[in-house]
């Protein structure tokens, strides 16, 4: 019988076989202060040392300015455990971060009556 960690990490039925903290190392806290909001984009320079296929799948979504929440989305990872693998790429110089801007007033009636209505129609 094999070791937990040489199966695969997916499994079509059963999904994630890996805990998500153990891609993480099991730290739960980022070293760069960032929220769902905050824009990542990749600087271009070449990370050194080692990065896990998660770093570099976060990695290759920051070519654009994305939200951290978005990214979470795109790892089917925790916002928590995203944050974590983003800021070891802040540390090495791979991404920046740049907090949400806001336009004039963030609670905007016309604003967040808009969102809802999109997501309505997404419904």
């Amino acid at each position: 019988m094999s070791a937990p960690q040489d199966g695969p990490w997916l499994d079509g039925a059963a999904g994630r076989l890996v805990r998500p903290y153990t891609i993480s190392n099991g730290r739960t806290r980022p070293t760069t202060s960032m929220d769902l909001l905050s824009l990542v984009m990749a600087t271009g320079a070449t990370p050194l040392g080692y990065l896990g296929p998660e770093h570099s799948q976060a990695l290759e979504l920051c070519a654009h300015p994305t939200s951290v929440a978005e990214i979470a989305g795109h790892l089917g990872l925790p916002a928590a455990v995203t944050k974590v693998l983003l800021s070891d790429l802040v540390d090495c110089g791979a991404v920046t971060t740049k907090p949400p801007t806001f336009h004039d007033n963030p609670t905007d009636r016309s604003l967040l009556e808009a969102v809802l209505d999109g997501l309505r129609r997404q419904l």
